[in-house]
């Protein structure tokens, strides 16, 4: 059965995303702007795996801290979770230690935990120290500004990544404003994050080359420059498509990603919702968007 909302037809297709291992961080600092500068420190270069080897966003601000300030979370993504550990330690003690006032804690209650801070207390040269608070180990490290508290372990679990949906505009100007409606609705969704700058992706990717040495290169069937050179997935009045890729600690809150973002984005000038797929060959989360709308409200 063909599905429209206000008018833009959303198409019978499904976004595949894949598994991958996350974990949350809460940072927090002496104002919003310096925990803002860490988490956004820790985040660069962390929007998909091709070539990042995580990814990672600013999940919310948050009104409840462990140690009572202002704070933020974020998500970080990995294959693996040594991987993941690796990044966490990476990330955490080049940009969050670093930053002037931080502290640093575990944000997922898990079975599973990695070491984090155990293993960022040797930068403190022996010098460093812990507390054991209701079952909890808490790293204190000297640093010229004073000190740096970490948590000793980190919540991991499975996670899914690669969740998406694909916005066909009659214009370059009215896809952009669609896909920034669709960011903005799906920000509010609680364990998501949407990795690429601003939440947008302008160079969507397809698995493999032409090159052999790449192992994704352009999403040639939705460019509108190559309509006539390629087999087009575009009708003749889009001129312009954008993706927006989710990431998140279950399916469940990327199929409400998914929801909302697209009721948002379908606005006058937007022809088609569409999501991205490889034949159920890259992940084995299948994101039916029909099933997805009829499972839930926009709300």
């Amino acid at each position: 059965m063909p599905c429209y909302i206000n008018g833009v037809e959303i198409l019978d297709t499904y976004a595949e995303a894949f598994g991958m291992w996350g974990s949350r961080v809460i940072i927090t600092a002496v104002n919003r702007k310096w925990a803002h500068e860490a988490a956004a420190k820790m985040t660069g270069f962390a929007t998909s795996v091709i070539a990042c080897r995580c990814e990672g966003g600013i999940e919310a601000d948050l009104e409840q801290t462990p140690d009572g300030r202002p704070g933020v979370s974020v998500l970080l993504f990995a294959p693996t979770k040594d991987l993941l550990q690796h990044q966490l330690i990476d990330r955490i003690g080049q940009c969050v230690l670093t930053c002037a006032t931080t502290a640093c804690f575990n944000g997922l209650p898990s079975e599973e935990q990695m070491s984090v801070g155990g293993q960022l207390r040797f930068f403190g040269d022996t010098f460093q120290s812990s507390k054991l608070i209701d079952r909890r180990r808490y790293w204190r490290i000297p640093v010229m500004e004073g000190e740096f508290l970490v948590e000793d372990k980190f919540g991991v679990q499975r996670a899914v990544a690669g969740g998406n949906i694909l916005i066909l505009g009659s214009s370059a100007t009215v896809a952009l404003e669609a896909a920034e409606l669709a960011v903005e609705a799906m920000r509010r969704t609680h364990g998501i994050i949407l990795p690429f700058p601003g939440g947008i992706v302008r160079s969507g990717s397809k698995v493999g080359s032409r090159y052999k040495f790449l192992k994704a290169s352009t999403n040639d069937p939705f460019c509108p420059s190559l309509r006539g050179l390629v087999s087009s997935s575009l009708p003749e009045e889009v001129n312009s498509v954008y993706e927006i890729v989710i990431d998140g600690l279950d399916i469940g809150a990327v199929e409400q990603a998914t929801r909302v973002g697209i009721y948002a984005a379908c606005i006058p000038g937007i022809r088609r919702i569409a999501a991205g797929n490889y034949g159920g060959n890259l992940g084995k989360f299948k994101i039916h968007l029909h099933k997805v709308l009829e499972e839930g409200t926009p709300a």
